[in-house]
């Protein structure tokens, strides 16, 4: 899964925004870890790893209470590497403590160009294992490329720093950028073209300076922010959240470190930061508010990460409008035709994250892709969430160990349901039918779209949860948002298309 996809289900599951960072020091170490330690390791240990055990326990401690309170966890490298040796074994266990559906970013703001980087990325990336590393624009794209080449994880590119001296580069005249006063700002021209090097870049903008924060909404309304400053630096949560939301409620990742790791109970600290947060978040989006904005046109409700799925989908052809005729000889409007994505790896990259996104808040131990058209979607989302595949065969096999299940699986685990396309929902009841005589548990259905046409309801009534990705109105509302259909072709269509007859 992507960190994005990742981070984005962790807030909706665990309704926060909150960050947590994870700086363990020997000076500040609870004394109740530096004890237990004493009497649970051997006298020939050295001090350094005496200290890092007792780190390690302070850290596993803080990630046990809070995990169901945050949607991230930020360990800054430099704590670990002024450790020595254990310092880093300290760091690859820290990591390893978080749950797997809770994404790392790891604060390092590396900085280099060429084969440097590179190697910067190998060790964040693939070494050390994060989801997301903080880096540093000042050597340009050359210094960020290496690590976009990795397109499952996050780029926090520093852009409008919390410290107090923040402003004395960062804010130097430029060209290109501007804030609510008219002024060419340097880290608004970092914004600017640090988000247009890949679409995996967030950017750093310290909670101290919401008007930075809203400065940098302004030109990179997409973006996902990490603020830090809030807590022990004294950032104001309300205007921070006022300045950097997205109209989504999320797009702020707000980082706390001592106010959290240091506080006497960590689970109190970081829910009563996680309340306040959430409070503050709700006056940003007060009903009053959007309704005050409600008279304006409105933009499709597609998430921002996936507008870029439809309309690939439909420059690719898998959606197109016109005049067709269907196996049943009905005729129909609109074609849906999602095995073309297969020959557009980057489009099936996207849509497999989608899935995988919608997939991080339901429990499985295997997904089924159904076939024919859902069998490569589901290898995709395999190896995007990590989630193995099995999937049924149409056909009773007579030959060979004439097995209808193919994969790996054993009766009682649960099984989530891969589809593309749902209209009435007849193809996903068939394959749930067979893995449940099979003894396998299935109650939940994953579809990139869903033509509102009756599919979710029939599956309700058989018992099996509908999460779609995509809903055509709103697909439909995009695309003549964007200028891939007229508007009148929108308004005629209505909800009455068709994907095909085997769905």
């Amino acid at each position: 899964m992507s960190f994005y996809a990742k981070l984005e289900a962790a807030a909706r599951r665990n309704d926060t925004l909150l960050c947590v960072g994870l700086d363990p020091t020997p000076e500040a170490c609870p004394v109740r870890f530096q004890q237990a330690v004493k009497t649970s390791i051997s006298e020939t240990e050295s001090e350094a790893v005496r200290k890092c055990q007792a780190l390690l326990a302070w850290n596993r401690a803080v990630i046990d209470s809070t995990s169901d309170l945050v949607c991230c966890y930020k360990p800054n490298i430099a704590f670990y590497e002024a450790l020595g040796q254990p310092g880093m074994a300290l760091l690859r266990a820290t990591i390893a403590a978080v749950p797997t559906d809770i994404p790392v970013l790891l604060d390092a703001k590396r900085g280099d160009i060429g084969s440097t980087a590179a190697a910067y990325a190998r060790a964040c990336f693939e070494e050390l294992g994060v989801d997301a590393v903080t880096l540093s624009p000042y050597l340009g794209e050359d210094s960020i490329s290496p690590f976009a080449a990795y397109p499952d994880k996050g780029l926090f590119v520093l852009c409008h720093t919390s410290n107090p001296s923040a402003g004395a580069f960062q804010r130097l005249t430029a060209g290109n950028g501007r804030n609510h006063d008219g002024n060419d700002l340097l880290f608004l021209r970092v914004a600017t073209e640090a988000v247009s090097w890949s679409p995996a870049v967030g950017l750093v903008v310290g909670a101290t300076y919401p008007q930075a924060l809203a400065d940098v909404r302004a030109v990179a309304p997409d973006a996902w922010l990490l603020a830090p400053g809030i807590g022990a630096q004294g950032g104001d949560l309300e205007a921070a959240l006022k300045a950097g939301l997205r109209a989504d409620g999320l797009g702020v990742l707000v980082a706390a470190t001592r106010s959290v790791t240091q506080a006497d109970d960590p689970r109190q600290a970081a829910l009563r930061l996680r309340e306040d947060l959430n409070a503050a978040r709700a006056q940003c989006l007060a009903p009053s508010k959007i309704e005050a904005a409600s008279s304006a046109p409105q933009p499709s409700p597609v998430q921002a990460s996936h507008r870029d799925l439809v309309t690939g989908l439909a420059e690719l052809g898998a959606l197109q409008f016109g005049d067709f005729t269907l196996a049943s000889g009905k005729r129909s409007s609109m074609y849906v035709d999602l095995r073309l994505l297969v020959s557009q790896p980057d489009l099936m990259q996207a849509a497999a994250a989608a899935y995988a996104q919608e997939l991080a808040a339901l429990q499985c131990d295997r997904i089924a892709g159904v076939p024919y058209a859902a069998l490569p979607i589901g290898m995709a989302v395999a190896l995007a969430s990590g989630v193995p595949l099995i999937y049924n065969r149409k056909e009773s096999k007579s030959h060979g160990l004439g097995k209808d299940i193919e994969g790996l699986w054993q009766p009682g685990e649960r099984v989530v349901i891969i589809e593309d396309v749902i209209t009435t929902g007849g193809s996903i009841v068939s394959s749930v039918e067979l893995f449940r005589v099979a003894g396998l548990v299935v109650e939940d259905a994953i579809v990139l779209l869903d033509r509102q046409q009756g599919g979710v309801e029939n599956l309700r009534k058989a018992g099996i949860r509908v999460h779609s990705v995509l809903a055509l109105g709103d697909v439909l509302d995009l695309l003549s948002e964007t200028g891939h259909i007229p508007a009148e072709i929108r308004q005629s269509l209505g909800l009455s298309v068709s994907a095909g007859e085997n769905r």
